[in-house]
């Protein structure tokens, strides 16, 4: 019965991600403003992109192992892709951003993340 609802969140929280990096891939400027931390004008289009690059790629990978793996598998990568997140809501506080961007939109999201993994841990 867990079943269902566990891969729903592991598919939603990974189709979100793939968003993410596109969005930062297509829209870098405004993509930053969404993260917390705007971008500086004058140089950061190389860090966007690669922030861009590695949420999508993290999604790719999740999305792969939906596909072709079990449900434990899923689960281990949804625990240590919750460090993402985590590091996201430090960076924010370290870069000026306000703590309810931080807490409210990073450390949430690890949070549920981290739901997400038990949920295919017990599945």
């Amino acid at each position: 019965m867990l079943t269902p609802l566990a891969y729903g969140l592991a598919i939603f929280l990974i189709v979100f991600v793939l968003f993410i990096g596109a969005r930062f891939l297509l829209t870098p400027e405004s993509a930053a403003d969404g993260f917390g931390v705007p971008a500086k004008p004058d140089g950061d289009a190389a860090y966007l992109t690669v922030k861009g690059l590695r949420d999508f790629t993290s999604g790719v990978i999740g999305l792969a192992l939906i596909i072709f793996a079990n449900a434990d598998a899923v689960g281990w990568y949804m625990l240590a892709v919750a460090l993402i997140p985590l590091g996201d809501t430090l960076i924010v506080l370290r870069h000026g951003g306000t703590k309810a961007t931080a807490f409210g939109i990073h450390f949430a999201t690890a949070a549920v993340v981290l739901i997400s993994a038990a949920l295919l841990f017990i599945a």
